[in-house]
């Protein structure tokens, strides 16, 4: 059988089909691979783990001299899931029903919360694919739009809340962080031992995205009805499609802009906890979070499918490659 041939063939088929096969047997047979031991270690719960390998392998590929664009690109993708995310939720807000709270079907808080929280673990992946070191590199930046800190950023501009503080630990940023400063040492101190690391990167890719698929039940867009699904929509259109002309107007890799266009999975939690600092936004909680929980799993599904249709279309210029190429000094 030719496996990694045809994985090879479908737009980012080394992470996609692990994916959503598990999320498969995830939906039909959520009990198949959790019988404890290394079945379910490996199969469940090890996407944490071999993720942050990932990322310590490639911080082993930085040098001092590149790690300022790791900076720079993280920090850029951050800004703009922000700005379009807090964006679209104004408009919401705006033009929400009175009576319900709702615009066109869509909990504000919810379009917040999908639009600015991205899912790592697809980011990385998919630039494990198509991207350079760098671009892995930045994912401890991103790390700083998990949970609802950027939420509720946005709704205290907005006025519609106060400013809370204890939401965000910069521990939890040190933690994503370490594992890349490790890398980097290991890379810096010993070019052979950070060549020797590299080879094992790509062979982890497969067994995360299975174990982040593990965590996805196709339910969620069911109940989370034609809402959710427009929302997992519009996230992966706009911060995607945006980054990606911003990515490309820098001269860096469009492919790694648009592979920030998803919802992770801890957005479905921020609707519940701005709820709980304000009781105002309690009457659409509840249906914020089933929206927010169908676009996790809608950004999941088709994300990888933008990204394929747009690899396509860069292959007419060149494709991906020139913008891994190493710049001549």
């Amino acid at each position: 059988m030719k496996i990694k041939r045809t994985l090879d063939k479908i737009p980012g088929g080394m992470m996609v089909v692990p994916l959503l096969l598990a999320a498969t047997i995830n939906t039909f047979f959520p009990n198949a691979l959790r019988i404890g031991g290394f079945t379910e270690a490996l199969f469940v719960n090890s996407s944490s783990a071999l993720i942050a390998l990932f990322l310590l392998i490639a911080g082993t590929q930085i040098t001092l001299k590149s790690a300022g664009s790791s900076i720079k690109k993280g920090t850029t993708l951050l800004i703009i899931k922000w700005i379009i995310g807090a964006a679209v939720g104004l408009i919401a807000i705006f033009l929400a029903d009175d009576e319900s709270g709702l615009f066109l079907g869509l909990a504000p808080i919810a379009i917040i919360a999908a639009m600015t929280n991205s899912n790592g673990g697809l980011y990385v992946a998919l630039v494990g694919q198509y991207g350079k070191e760098d671009d892995k590199a930045a994912y401890p930046i991103l790390a700083l739009n998990d949970g609802p800190f950027l939420t509720m950023v946005a709704l205290a501009i907005f006025g519609a809340m106060g400013f809370t503080n204890g939401l965000f630990s910069p521990v939890s940023f040190i933690a994503v962080l370490v594992p890349v400063l490790v890398g980097v040492v290991i890379g810096n101190l010993d070019h052979e031992m950070g060549a020797w690391l590299q080879k094992g990167g790509d062979m982890l890719v497969p067994f995360f995205a299975f174990s982040l698929g593990m965590g996805i039940d196709f339910s969620a867009i069911i109940e989370g009805g034609l809402g959710g699904i427009v929302l997992g929509v519009l996230t992966v259109l706009l911060t995607g499609g945006i980054s990606y002309f911003v990515f490309k107007a820098f001269g860096w890799n469009p492919i790694v802009g648009a592979a920030e266009g998803s919802t992770a999975g801890n957005a479905v939690g921020t609707p519940a906890a701005i709820a709980a600092a304000n009781a105002a936004f309690a009457p659409v909680a509840e249906i914020a979070t089933v929206q927010v929980a169908a676009s996790v799993v809608t950004t999941a599904i088709l994300l990888p499918i933008f990204i394929g249709f747009l690899v396509k279309r860069l292959e007419k210029s060149g494709g991906v490659a020139k913008y891994n190429e190493p710049k001549v000094q």
